[in-house]
């Protein structure tokens, strides 16, 4: 009786491991890097642990050891995310000014190439940041990223005088994958280092709110896959439905990652919405996500018919990447109005003979006028 369900056992844990094994196969490459990361930091072979340091004015974030052994085109690869605070033990205001990613070897010192870093985002949490400031309206408002450092501009800072306040026990979030347009062969490790610069708490500095805008092209939800057509020549066709799509007041399928073919192409996004401009402000800083094959992205006045500033993008010519996306940061700023139309023009090139994937974001910090009426109150009550 024993032999037989062992037998038994045995033999229905093959038939589950082939299922497994073909539901795998069929997998995105953008899952099977997710488990196969768990696989690895679970099994305990590589390391799976973040390495946080901190000094007077930076943290450094060290990411677990990620495996690249296939080509991760951009949101494809390997992952690892963390929540954090500069300094629990403490409740001082500081302010964040700077930010940074980098791909370094495993022993955390070496650097490597940054055509390893597909994209580094910084969130917060809405609750947690705005109660401490009284300002629960904006709670659950937008979705709580404040920026993202990628491959082509992978460190910032803000303009001086100006940062995003924080309180050293509040707690932050990032999410680090990494990229790899071009080298197969034998399997190979990387970390991310994460670091975000800080300035003690000046009563002088000027508080920044960041905003995320992005292109949305619309796609046909009957046949999501069909992409455009001679009725209508706009529609994309998404990656996939499943992540970065959206639907509009109108109930419109739109997609935040498409498809684009050889050549050149342009695309217009409008951004009004995302912006949720109720007053008049100052925009001070533009930090761009831009994928492979993308050449400029351009923030653009509708209403006044103008371009208030362009992101170049400088692709490699002996390999797939970004080699330099240029990025907006200015002390004075630009004004932005609520009654306005804003928009985004993305100009690509795809040269090479197969069909290519694109994003185009723009993270984008504004004079926050209510959070520094706030915080001369708390500059009063110290």
């Amino acid at each position: 009786m024993r032999s037989k369900i062992l037998k038994y056992s045995v033999f229905l844990f093959i038939i589950l491991l082939i299922i497994g094994g073909i539901y795998y196969l069929k997998l995105p490459n953008r899952h099977k890097a997710i488990i196969k990361t768990q696989v690895y930091h679970k099994l305990g072979l590589v390391d799976d642990s973040w390495n946080i340091k901190t000094t007077d004015s930076t943290i450094s974030l060290f990411s677990p050891t990620l495996v690249i052994d296939n080509i991760y085109k951009s949101m494809e690869g390997p992952k690892a995310l963390t929540s954090f605070q500069i300094d629990y033990t403490r409740n001082d205001l500081v302010w964040l000014t700077s930010f940074e990613t980098k791909a370094v070897s495993t022993n955390e010192i070496d650097q490597l190439s940054n055509d390893y870093v597909c994209h580094t985002n910084i969130d917060f949490y809405d609750g947690e940041h705005y109660a401490r400031w009284n300002l629960n309206n904006r709670i659950g408002e937008q979705y709580p990223r404040l920026t993202s450092m990628s491959n082509g501009i992978e460190a910032y800072k803000l303009p001086d005088g100006f940062g995003f306040p924080v309180f050293t026990n509040e707690n932050l979030f990032t999410a680090t994958q990494i990229l790899n347009h071009n080298i197969k062969g034998d399997a190979f490790t990387v970390k991310h280092k994460v670091t975000l610069g800080f300035k003690a708490h000046h009563p002088n500095m000027k508080p920044l709110m960041s905003k995320t805008v992005f292109v949305m092209l619309p796609y046909d939800s009957d046949k999501p896959f069909q992409g455009p057509t001679e009725n209508n020549p706009n529609m994309c066709l998404p990656v996939e439905t499943k992540n970065h799509s959206y639907v509009d007041d109108e109930g419109h399928h739109l997609s935040g990652h498409w498809v684009i073919f050889k050549g050149k192409e342009t695309y217009t996004s409008d951004i009004t919405q995302q912006l949720q401009l109720k007053d008049s402000t100052t925009m001070h800083q533009i930090a761009v996500h831009l994928h492979p094959f993308a050449e400029e992205l351009q923030f653009r006045d509708k209403t006044k018919d103008t371009t208030l500033f362009i992101s170049k993008a400088e692709n490699y010519k002996d390999k797939i990447g970004l080699k330099k996306v240029t990025y907006f940061s200015n002390e004075e700023g630009i004004m932005l109005y609520p009654d306005h139309q804003y928009e985004l023009v993305l100009k690509t090139n795809n040269t090479t003979d197969v069909n290519q994937d694109m994003m185009a974001s723009m993270f984008v910090f504004l004079y926050d006028k209510e959070m520094d009426e706030r915080i001369k109150s708390y500059n009063s009550n110290q």
